[in-house]
């Protein structure tokens, strides 16, 4: 999981996260690091890892959401021989793995109510049981997670256990997306400017022409440092000149006059104009910015009702992309 990539930004919010990490890693306790895709979570991990006193015992890393509901039992804590279809021999899990270090959960949200009650117990005790054994393991690890969600949110939705949540919310490190890291954008596109053109065997960096450094500044960056970074990247190797400043911004490498069309058969929910269109409201005022704002609030409401709060489900049902879901329901502090 180690990478060889360095914090850079310069802005407040930023630095302020980084010093909280800082803070936090010297003490055996859990933290959580919540934040955007693409804003560092496994960079934040690496720094209370490497900060702490576990800095010479292992790091073990788990993306919660890359592995079937059925399995991350199984590859948390480990599995005797037989104990289920496939299991020829037996495997420790990854708490085993990282005894005496730290174990880093990303995407910690997707984890299944069974496997969330097990966690429990592995953080209260310090003990866990392989699947199909009798007898408990001792382990001595520390946790940090991640996630993208409101863990407080999916927990009044029952979808995450409240103390469990207790339990891992010791510290919580908050990352800034980078539309809120303003003066850090430069910063970085000329980090990740330079350090392709070095790739590439330039002699010298150009850097970016004024229109470039306009359009870079002035982009919501929805994929965040990892979206900024791929722009910056392909920017440069693109470039034919080497001695011209980078000109030529391309924000989606996807588009093209002869893009296909999507094979892909359109769901029938989404040909019909579904029920979360027909909302009932009666405006509580006579201003049309206040009404329009009221409605789209209401209408947002009922979309996440009626799709049990999955919001990749909402935003698809009507007609917004993930991102665009995400960024409405802050405007209308919907979580």
């Amino acid at each position: 999981m180690e990478r060889q990539t360095q914090f850079i930004g310069e802005s407040s919010a930023f630095l302020d996260a980084v010093e909280r990490a800082s803070r936090a890693a010297a003490l055996d306790r859990p933290v959580l690091v919540i934040g955007e895709r693409g804003t560092g979570k496994e960079l934040i991990a690496e720094r209370l890892h490497h900060l702490s006193p576990r800095w010479g015992q292992p790091l073990i890393t788990m993306n919660c959401a890359a592995l079937p509901e059925t399995l991350i039992e199984a590859e948390l804590f480990g599995h005797e021989a037989g104990s289920f279809t496939g299991a020829a021999k037996g495997r420790a899990g990854r708490f085993e793995e990282a005894d005496g270090g730290t174990l880093f959960l990303d995407e910690l949200a997707t984890l299944s109510q069974p496997a969330q009650d097990r966690l429990l117990r592995a953080i209260e005790y310090g003990e866990i049981t392989r699947i199909g054994a009798s007898r408990p393991i001792q382990v001595d690890v520390r946790i940090v997670a991640a996630t993208n969600e409101h863990l407080p949110g999916l927990v009044e939705q029952g979808r995450f256990r409240a103390d469990l949540l207790d339990r891992l919310s010791f510290e919580v490190v908050t990352l800034p997306p980078l539309r809120a890291r303003g003066e850090d954008v430069m910063v970085l596109a000329d980090h990740f400017g330079r350090r392709m053109a070095s790739e590439l065997g330039w002699d010298s960096w150009p850097g970016f022409s004024k229109p470039a450094i306009t359009l870079l500044e002035s982009y919501d960056w929805p994929g965040n440092v990892r979206e900024l970074r791929n722009v910056v990247e392909r920017a440069v190797y693109r470039c034919r000149d080497p001695l011209s400043c980078i000109g030529t911004i391309v924000f989606d490498p996807f588009e093209s006059p002869w893009s296909p069309r999507s094979s892909q058969p359109v769901p029938q929910q989404q040909e019909e104009a579904p029920q979360l269109v027909a909302v009932e409201f009666q405006p509580e005022t006579s201003d049309f910015r206040t009404s329009v704002a009221e409605y789209e609030r209401k209408l947002l409401s009922h979309a996440l009702e009626t799709n049990r709060f999955n919001q990749r489900a909402t935003a698809a049902a009507i007609g917004l992309s993930y991102d665009q879901l995400r960024h409405a329901m802050k405007r209308h502090a919907l979580g």
